[in-house]
């Protein structure tokens, strides 16, 4: 003998609390795989930086330097 009433439904709270974890759930995977593919990106430029230091300073030529004049203080 089974009811109406034995039958288990979720009431009106428990299915807005269910979309919004679902919602919250969502929004975090999205940025979780944005994060994911800026690290990859960053990581694959510092390699690349890295790999370019260690190549030495003489393959890259250093820019002239200006030399500036101390200031002097007007009377």
């Amino acid at each position: 003998m089974t009811s109406k009433n034995s039958v288990y439904t979720p009431s009106k709270m428990e299915t807005k609390a269910e979309r919004t974890t679902a919602a919250a759930t969502e929004i975090i995977e999205a940025e979780n795989g944005l994060r994911e593919a800026k690290t990859e990106r960053l990581r694959a430029a510092r390699l690349k930086y890295e790999r370019d230091q260690k190549a030495g300073p003489e393959a890259t030529p250093k820019q002239a330097t200006k030399k500036t004049r101390a200031k002097t203080k007007a009377a």
